[in-house]
């Protein structure tokens, strides 16, 4: 399967609007971001232009949306502009606000897909980093019932089941097979409120910028004179009526479900806050941006931990794609300082090799006797060496041909457990990124998958 691109957005973009808690008219400019970079919201608004990441672990409340804060800088409501960004397939972007809270507009993802794809959708060089989704995961807010399950699949699936227990809303469900299909199924859906969480919201002299266009109102319980007169000053209509549909009138639904297509919406949205893409189905069963954010949280800790742990499962028994002879015609080491045995996979991003570590090695003499252990630092040119493999297969060079690779740095190294004789080391490299002849490889080293060092090599491509 050929890696996908990261992407981001060509041109910078705006759009102003109202926000739908303080009534106030904001201004929100999208902006590309590089590779890895992820999302960002940027408060202009600020002294210093703080920053606050995208991130679930940054979520401090739910009410009346998904909420941010970090060092006392706050987003409120994220959910519709993040859900637009997944939706158009976009991984990094820096979003720029003079307020707290993006424009409501319609209530929906809508005009933030318009702005986006208006910006132009941009590849970037770097590959797309993807959780796989190997066993269910799941979260269950006892409390309300609510329950997220996410399981294996072949891409990024969203159901979502939606129940108030309220008979003008009743049972409904919408599920998203594709991404891809964002825009046209899920793209629209408007929020929505009941009648008595509106009534509450007027008494707390909240959706200041509020109107009839931007939620749908369902009426779950009589309409009284008191608070007809409280809906006509604050949505600054001369009458308001309900519908035979049991909504507030000036507004048509998109879908009979649209209230489930936008919890799917809100789902997508709260969920880019792992920071990762997914590949596997959500299952959410009356979903809500409280139950939803705990996911998140969950779902990041899980794959951050398998990132650390990102242990390769091989086949010793299957013949090697390299042998030793085949291996020393690529590298330029020779013994005693060559620690590759065998290539077991090779591809243009990633290569997998094994070192038997035997006690003939030489450094056993003096580390350390009666206690042998394989120096670190020949653990880290063992990964160094499986990348310099995987660097000359991506370029399509041998030493002969006039380059060489040289060892110029290790970032972020960590060892978890020592390698001793008779362990079978195993050594993974993928490329993260290639600029102007230095290659930055991703390595792991493990033994019986269990880690045993972790680091991010440079290395780079000189003539000899």
């Amino acid at each position: 399967m050929m890696s996908k691109k990261q992407k981001t957005i060509q041109n910078e973009v705006s759009l102003s609007g109202v926000g739908l808690h303080t009534g106030n008219e904001v201004k929100m400019t999208f902006k590309p971001a590089p590779e890895n970079h992820g999302f960002a919201f940027r408060r202009v608004d600020l002294t210093g232009s703080p920053t606050i990441e995208a991130k679930a672990e940054y979520v401090v409340n739910t009410q009346r949306g998904t909420n941010l804060e970090k060092n006392g800088v706050l987003i409120q409501t994220s959910e519709h502009v993040l859900a637009a960004a997944v939706g158009l397939d976009i991984d990094n972007l820096m979003i720029e606000i003079n307020a707290s809270e993006p424009p409501i507009m319609d209530g929906s993802s809508k005009f933030f897909v318009k702005a986006l794809e208006k910006a132009g959708i941009k590849t970037l060089d770097a590959d797309i980093e993807e959780y796989i989704v190997k066993e269910i995961i799941s979260h269950k807010d006892e409390i309300t019932g609510s329950e997220i399950i996410l399981m294996p699949s072949d891409e990024y699936q969203v159901t979502t089941m939606v129940d108030f227990g309220t008979k003008i809303l009743g049972t409904q469900n919408a599920t998203l097979d594709r991404i891809s299909d964002f825009k046209e199924e899920i793209a629209d859906a408007r929020t929505f409120s009941f009648l008595h969480e509106i009534e509450m919201l007027l008494e707390n002299d909240l959706i200041k910028g509020g109107d009839l266009n931007n939620a749908i109102v369902y009426v779950d319980k009589e309409l009284s004179d008191t608070t007809m007169q409280k809906l006509k000053k604050a949505f600054k209509k001369e009458d308001i009526k309900v519908k035979s549909n049991g909504i507030l009138d000036n507004l048509n639904l998109h879908w009979a479900n649209e209230a489930a297509r936008h919890k799917l919406l809100d789902v997508i949205g709260d969920l880019a806050l792992t920071g990762t893409r997914i590949r596997g189905k959500i299952i959410a069963n009356k979903p809500g941006h409280l139950v939803n954010t705990q996911f998140a949280k969950k779902l990041a800790k899980v794959i951050k931990l398998e990132k650390r742990n990102n242990i390769p499962q091989i086949d010793l028994n299957v013949p090697p794609l390299m042998d030793i002879h085949q291996i020393m015609d690529i590298l330029p080491h020779r013994p005693p300082f060559l620690f590759v045995d065998r290539i077991i996979e090779l591809s243009d991003k990633h290569v997998i090799g094994m070192k038997n570590v035997t006690m003939n090695e030489g450094f056993f003499t003096g580390h350390f006797p009666g206690k042998e252990v394989m120096p670190g630092v020949l653990i880290v040119e063992a990964m160094a060496q499986v990348s310099g493999i995987l660097g000359f297969k991506t370029m399509n060079k041998t030493p002969e041909e006039g380059s060489i690779y040289y060892f110029v740095g290790a970032d972020n190294l960590r060892f978890k457990r020592p390698a001793v004789p008779g362990d079978k080391l195993i050594l993974e490299s993928t490329v993260l990124t290639d600029k102007n002849g230095i290659w930055k490889f991703d390595c792991v080293a493990s033994v019986e998958e269990e880690l045993v060092a972790k680091a991010t090599i440079l290395c780079a491509d000189r003539p000899k």
